[in-house]
């Protein structure tokens, strides 16, 4: 199949035709983009008010034009026929027509910021309707949230950070809402075992949906028992010594007491700056977070069976914790892991409550002046702190919580609470 010859010289060489794609792709992007703005044309040119008072009276009789309210709270209202006109003139379905409209206008309406990074090409259309396509059912304080919070990094954010950013849109700005899924949740839950379906190997599968704290405790057990069985002179694989440590649990072979003691819950308290507290808990084990009535059942739970409840003291994250000597303290290791989430290093998501494997790092080295404060202690994951200490990787911050770096071959990277991004900016020398 030939290629298009849509450049000035023949597409003869690896290079060319590479060079052809990125420009086909540009000019996708861009026909995406006007259509887009096209749509939300249309309907500016098909408000409500332009219902005639003739369609309006047979509207009243079932049959003639209305309003329609496409996109969320805050977005026009578009004539219904319109909608079918448009949706005919681009080839599409009805339903789907509707669809692009809705989309459209969230973004335009609701979605300003993402709406901008889509007009000036700085992110593809398609992304863009993603992102309006799960907000459409949001208030318009919470659309508003998730624009602030995506638009910086809507080209490179990926499904389940999005998913985290909306459900926390629902519980900040409908906590009645939210509250009422999560009872609906709680129905889904289940733990399958395949019994019926084995293989001729004799192995079946099995899966679930469990509350957090009980995957928690499931994950910590189950994690234990494949370590014994590896000291104990197993030879086979994490995964298959993790499968038999199941087994062994069912069979209630694991009795030593670090196996059976309940799981500590650790609470850190964080105020807002107006002095209230948040509705939502934060879940250092994980990337996501859960209602505070959430947090309230498992602190219940714990009370209940026996298991220890730590609450930890508020730690200003914006407080600056120093010291004089070069091994740095609890109080500010918690502080910067809890300011950054995870190593800073760029591209890196190891999280950063993972303390045998994450290290408080010096940005400047102590050894070079460099105090132990809390504008100089990030948290690195082991093979980046080994990176940036054995070659010629150089960070700079210049405030706390974001980072430059520049590779030993030349690019620079900052990293902060948006993500990674490439920047023109290089560190300090």
């Amino acid at each position: 199949m030939a290629l298009p010859a849509t450049l000035e010289h023949p597409l003869d060489t690896p290079a060319d035709v590479l060079a052809a794609a990125r420009a086909i792709q540009r000019a996708a992007n861009a026909a995406e983009a006007e259509l887009l703005q096209a749509a939300v044309q249309w309907c500016v040119m098909h408000p409500a008010e332009s219902i005639s008072t003739a369609s309006a009276w047979s509207t009243l009789k079932g049959f003639g034009d209305k309003a329609v309210g496409l996109a969320g709270d805050g977005a026009p209202l578009v004539s219904e026929f319109a909608v079918i006109e448009f949706a005919a003139g681009i080839g599409k379905s009805e339903d789907a027509g509707r669809a692009y409209l809705a989309e459209a206008l969230e973004l335009r309406y609701r979605l300003p910021r993402t709406w901008a990074k889509v007009t000036n090409l700085a992110l593809p259309a398609w992304k863009a309707r993603s992102i309006a396509r799960r907000t459409l059912h949001l208030p318009k304080a919470g659309a508003g949230f998730v624009d602030t919070h995506v638009a910086p990094v809507a080209a490179t954010i990926g499904p389940a950070a999005l998913d985290r950013l909306l459900d926390e849109a629902l519980v900040r700005f409908d906590p009645a809402e939210a509250e009422r899924v999560r009872y609906e949740r709680t129905e889904a839950r289940h733990f399958t075992i395949q019994t019926r379906q084995v293989s001729y190997d004799g192995h079946v599968d099995i899966w679930g949906t469990l509350d957090l704290a009980d995957a928690l405790d499931l994950e910590d057990a189950i994690t234990k028992g494949a370590a014994r069985l590896a000291q104990l002179g197993s030879k086979e694989a994490e995964g298959a010594r993790r499968a038999m440590a199941a087994g062994d649990m069912a069979r209630r072979q694991l009795q030593l007491q670090f196996d059976t003691d309940p799981t500590p819950l650790v609470v850190h308290v964080h105020q807002k700056a107006d002095g209230e507290l948040d509705r939502v808990t934060r879940v250092e084990a994980t990337r996501g977070f859960v209602l505070t009535t959430q947090l309230a059942e498992w602190c219940t739970r714990a009370a209940r069976d026996g298991a220890p409840i730590t609450v930890k003291p508020v730690i200003d994250l914006n407080e600056r914790i120093h010291v004089e000597a070069y091994e740095v303290p609890d109080r500010l290791s918690v502080q910067t892991r809890l300011r950054d989430h995870h190593c800073v290093f760029p591209w890196c998501t190891r999280p950063a409550h993972t303390t045998s494997k994450v290290d408080d790092d010096h940005v400047i080295p102590h050894s070079r002046g460099g105090p132990t404060a809390t504008e100089n202690i990030a948290p690195l994951c082991r093979r980046h702190h080994r990176a940036k200490t054995h070659t010629v990787w150089h960070q700079h911050t210049p405030r706390p919580g974001t980072y430059l770096w520049r590779s030993p071959t030349g690019l620079t990277y900052r990293v902060d609470h948006h993500g990674t991004h490439e920047t023109t900016d290089p560190p300090d020398q």
